[in-house]
Parts: structure tokens; C-alpha cells; sequence
């Protein structure tokens, strides 16, 4: 039997997710519920159907995980919680300081309603996490950095593009080279935010507008650019789309720290991504983890989760003998 995958949203993380899908034969997409008008969305799923979201309560008995693709500065604080009530939830929370926050909240839902809620999915929250919590656990006595980028920051690009007199921007983070080379090299270094990574602005300004106020609003914007080095290039549109159509992303995690009964011997775990597109790998890493919701709630299991709760063997389609036999 395959697991019932439903999709709260649309967007480019929701395609992914319809994408990843295909991917499992283990799994298929149900239904796509949307706030937008359902007859406005062409499934690449010739099977699954389309939904207004103020009718997702009609079908709980044909889901078995919903995935919910909301954003996380409004949507997924207020989703996740409601959907909780009624259906084994995914989501991919990523505003890292109001985790905890989040998962009490749901917990207390999803742990009435006897369904499993498994939050802040993805790569950073998600495997970056377990990568950190694996080394850290390993290297008692050891120091973490995490670097991200060369990519896209969508919710940095965002809050460019709501600036006064900017028609469409993309922002990328960049590590900067010589603090990335001084982590691997196991100095443990201390590195201010300014000194591990820069941004690089690509700006396409409306006609007219005063891009002098632009740069110096991106530059100066609290919680985004005031702490880095940041570079802001005016192109056209043309270029934009040329050049920056992309969303790629990535990054490091890399720990290092002492062995031995003197702490002599010095050890560097690194962990690599290299992302052609970051919401389809986030995608498929929601779907993985829909697995792991589907499974354990078949045992019963419910309540909130994080990646730090799943034990790996939920997450694969093979069954125990074969991740033995392949994998140990």
C-alpha cells in the first residue's frame, strides 16, 4: 500500500515535493490543497487533484502525511498547529530561535489529536542539525562552525525586493574563504559573523528610482546585511533572469576537536552540500521524513518531533536486512 501525501501550498518547495514523490514507489501524491484559485494549478501528477485548503478537513481519511509548504515568517507558525489537529504534519520551520517555541506549540496539539508532527525539516534546520549534534557527540572536547553558501538566500532576496524602487533581486551568501580554510585546518579559530561570510546583492531597480538610497537601505538593513560585508550590483533584467535564475545552495558544517588522554590529536569532521536547486532538496528531505511520520505513526507514536527524535532506519524505503546488507 502506498503512503497518501498531501500538499498544503504551491510554491516551488510544494512542486518539489510533487517531484520527490515520483521519485519513492512508495508514495503518492493524493491531493494539493491551495488558498489560491484550485482551477489556476496544473499538477505535473496527472492523478492527484487540487483542492481549495478550506476543504482539507474533507479529506483526512485519504491522507496519510500532509506536507505543509508554507513559509515560515507567518504561515507554518499558524499551519502547522491547525493541521496538527487532524492530520500526521511535515513541516520545514526554519526560523532556528523560535524552534523551541514552535514545538511546544504543536506538541500540545499533535498530542491531543494522536497524530505525529515532525518540524523544521529540511537542511539547515534538519541535516546540518543531526551533523552538528553526531560530531559534537563524537569530539566531546570540539568546536562547530557552520558556513553556508555559495547560494541563494530566498528570504534575504525577499527582503530586498521590499524595498522601496527595487523591481526583482537576488541575494547569494558567500563563505569567506580564508575563515573557511582556517576551521579546516583545526586552529578553531574565533570568527565574528562579518569574518565567515559576505553578501552579494544583484539588484534590478525600477526606473527612476534612487539607487543610491537602495544600496545604502541593503546595507544597513538590521537582522539581514548590517553585519556583513555586503556588495550591491545594479543589473538589468535580462541579466537578472540570464544569470541568477537559478536557486542553488549549500554549505558546510565542520567540527573539530581533540582525542587522546592529553588532547593531542586533533580530528576535522566535515559535512558538504552542494545544492542545484534548495527547495527541491529540502523537498525531498521533507518526503523522507513523511516516511519516518507515516511509519511511526502506525505504531502509535504521536506528538511532536524534530530530526534529532527519528531513528535513520524510519527514513529509508529498504527494508532492515537491506540497509544491513548494503549500508552497514
Amino acid at each position: 500500500m502506498s503512503i497518501r501525501i498531501g500538499i498544503v501550498g504551491y510554491g516551488n518547495l510544494a512542486k518539489g515535493v510533487e517531484c520527490a514523490i515520483k521519485q519513492n514507489n512508495d508514495m503518492e501524491l493524493k491531493a494539493v490543497f491551495t488558498r489560491r484559485n484550485p482551477e489556476s494549478i496544473k499538477l505535473l501528477t496527472e492523478t492527484a487533484k487540487v483542492y481549495s485548503v478550506d476543504k482539507a478537513l474533507e479529506y483526512k481519511d485519504e491522507i496519510d502525511v500532509m506536507i505543509l509548504c508554507g513559509g515560515s515568517a507567518t504561515d507554518l507558525p499558524e499551519q502547522t498547529k491547525e493541521f496538527a489537529k487532524n492530520f500526521n504534519v511535515i513541516d520545514s520551520f526554519d526560523t532556528h530561535a523560535n524552534i523551541p517555541e514552535h514545538f511546544a506549540k504543536v506538541d500540545k496539539v499533535a498530542s491531543e489529536s494522536k497524530h505525529i508532527a515532525i518540524i523544521s525539516v529540511g537542511w539547515d534546520p534538519g541535516m546540518f542539525s543531526l551533523n552538528r549534534l553526531y560530531a559534537q557527540s563524537i569530539l566531546a572536547e570540539s568546536e562547530t562552525y557552520t558556513f553556508w553558501g555559495r547560494g541563494v538566500s530566498q528570504g534575504h532576496s525577499d527582503a530586498i525586493r521590499r524595498i522601496e524602487g527595487v523591481e526583482d533581486a537576488k541575494q547569494y551568501t558567500v563563505p569567506v574563504e580564508e575563515a573557511l580554510e582556517a576551521v579546516r585546518s583545526g586552529s578553531n579559530p574565533e570568527l565574528s559573523t562579518r569574518q565567515k561570510h559576505t553578501r552579494e546583492c544583484f539588484v534590478v531597480a525600477k526606473e527612476g528610482a534612487d539607487k543610491e538610497k537602495i544600496e545604502a537601505e541593503i546595507k544597513n538593513m538590521p537582522n539581514y546585511f548590517a553585519d556583513y560585508d555586503t556588495s550591491v550590483h545594479f543589473i538589468s533584467k535580462e541579466e537578472l533572469k540570464k544569470n541568477h535564475s537559478g536557486i542553488p545552495h549549500g554549505g558546510f558544517v565542520i567540527t573539530s576537536g581533540k582525542t587522546g588522554w592529553e588532547s593531542a590529536d586533533n580530528n576535522v569532521i566535515e559535512y558538504k552540500l552542494k545544492l542545484d536547486s534548495n527547495p527541491e532538496f529540502t523537498s525531498s528531505v521533507l518526503v523522507a521524513y513523511a516516511r519516518a511520520a507515516y511509519r511511526l505513526g502506525k505504531e502509535g507514536v504521536s506528538g511532536c518531533k524534530t530530526v534529532f527524535d527519528i531513528a535513520p532506519i524510519y527514513l529509508s524505503g529498504k527494508s532492515k536486512e537491506e540497509l544491513m546488507r548494503e549500508m552497514l
